[in-house]
């Protein structure tokens, strides 16, 4: 965190969008072979591609947006376009002022927002090219150790105990059976690891789970309709100028 005044605490059921990054494919796995089917989804999805764009878009509402559900909401659209481009032209690496934030009037927090203004959000949040032109995209190709892994894990959680919301990168590298962005909110020691709570903005309807395990260094995350579940590696992005 390259600021010195205290983030506001990501919280899943305010500060997270209601709707979905959604997949151009649709995954069947064989968990007897490992083996991975896919096909084209029918009808083709109108928004995909666009977790980083999701990602990086809530935490700049975390850290410039105002949400006030006491103040009356504006009878024009254009009212709000001019907030969420805004807010969308701010850092998403540094909080601003609280002064200086972007007021929203008539709703309790984004997630609120997003489901009246769902088609406006999409269309100024950024586009698909977003999520490929990451100036952290560098960073997956050269080798991640396991030292490195455990490095991040421990760097994330202490971020997390300060009240920060850590963006990551989960990659497979040359793979890439996954390449995805999460951004995290709390975290939790166990007997073997951390439990990380995540916000996936492929599955909005509930925060999701990213463990690491200490004997082994590894993160994983357990399957879903994306992901046959496993072990992956993690990278936290969003964190400087080379990041």
């Amino acid at each position: 965190m390259n600021s010195a005044l205290p983030p506001r605490r990501f919280e899943f059921e305010r500060d997270s969008f209601a709707f979905a990054n959604e997949l151009h494919w649709a995954y069947e796995f064989d968990r007897a072979t490992g083996q991975t089917k896919f096909s084209k989804r029918d009808p083709k999805p109108t928004y995909a591609h666009r977790c980083f764009v999701l990602t990086r878009a809530a935490r700049q509402f975390l850290y410039h947006a105002r949400f006030d559900s006491a103040a009356v909401r504006p009878a024009d659209e254009a009212s709000f376009r001019r907030a969420i481009r805004a807010v969308m032209a701010r850092n998403p690496r540094v909080p601003c002022a609280p002064e200086t934030s972007v007021v929203f009037p008539g709703f309790a927090g984004l997630r609120e927002f997003s489901r009246t203004h769902e088609a406006l959000l999409k269309a100024e949040c950024g586009g698909a090219w977003q999520s490929y032109v990451l100036r952290s995209h560098w960073r997956m190709i050269f080798p991640i150790s396991r030292a490195h892994q455990a490095r991040t894990a421990a760097s994330l959680f202490a971020e997390i105990q300060r009240g920060a919301s850590p963006i990551i990168h989960l990659v497979l590298f040359p793979k890439l059976t996954i390449n995805h962005g999460m951004i995290l909110f709390d975290a939790g020691e166990t007997e073997t690891g951390v439990t990380f709570q995540a916000y996936d903005p492929n599955l909005p309807a509930k925060p999701t789970e990213v463990s690491f395990d200490r004997a082994t260094k590894t993160f994983s995350l357990p399957a879903n309709h994306y992901w046959a579940g496993g072990v992956l590696d993690v990278i936290e992005i969003y964190t400087g100028w080379w990041m």
